[in-house]
């Protein structure tokens, strides 16, 4: 990957918005030239209002690295956000806005090991990336995604997920499902799975759920140094 194109401001045109939850949706940017990124990888999003204002955030990127010359992200609507409320309230296929990137490569997943992927909420993002990227190479490397959602109409990407994921529900779940936080219960039957050189784990979400996953990972006896570790808010 350029170094130096990663570094270079790009005109990216919204091509299409789809509708994931209710407070999040996809969308979709074509950007050429895009120096390409690896799964797990984010970019800086830059906004430049009439008046000169300038907006800057920092988005992980929801697409496999195939999707040439397009990329996606997921943004949930935050209260009181400048930059989600004008995606959500304003923005329209065709708006421009630039984009810097990829960057970061510490939380990247080229798919040359076993992932065992942990998310809540928006945290689901880049690891959608990873499992996308699964899927669009045929990788035969084992992958495993354990997703946190408060209720089944707030899990992003829900009719994507495959025999790979285990949905855990924290307020409301459908009949039969148990209610409440990630456990080592949800955890045991993956890290019985593991493969001979074990999982490399890859966790993102909330300050709060960054926490209390990794200290679940360590305590089911995950190496301290096989998680990766993404967090927000």
């Amino acid at each position: 990957m350029n170094g130096q194109a990663a570094g270079t401001w790009r005109t990216a045109t919204l091509t299409e918005i789809r509708r994931e939850t209710p407070r999040a949706s996809t969308f979709r940017f074509a950007v050429p030239d895009w120096a390409g990124h690896l799964p797990g990888q984010h970019l800086m999003l830059r906004l430049t209002a009439g008046d000169g204002y300038v907006a800057q955030r920092h988005y992980s990127l929801a697409s496999a690295p195939d999707d040439s010359g397009h990329i996606e992200l997921t943004l949930d609507h935050v209260e009181d956000g400048e930059v989600s409320g004008w995606f959500h309230t304003v923005a329209r296929p065709g708006d421009r806005i630039e984009v810097r990137g990829p960057l970061s490569g510490f939380f990247a997943w080229p798919g040359d090991r076993p992932a065992l992927l942990l998310g809540a909420g928006s945290g689901v993002v880049p690891l959608m990336s990873m499992v996308r990227h699964h899927r669009a190479r045929g990788l035969t490397v084992p992958l495993r995604l354990l997703v946190s959602a408060r209720a089944p109409e707030e899990l992003i990407y829900t009719r994507e997920f495959g025999a790979e994921t285990t949905p855990v529900f924290t307020r409301s779940a459908p009949a039969g499902t148990p209610v409440g936080r990630m456990t080592t219960a949800h955890l045991a039957p993956l890290l019985a799975e593991a493969p001979a050189d074990g999982w490399e784990a890859y966790v993102c979400g909330s300050n709060s759920f960054a926490e209390h996953a990794s200290r679940l990972l360590v305590a089911a006896g995950q190496p301290v140094h096989r998680i990766r570790i993404e967090r927000f808010g």
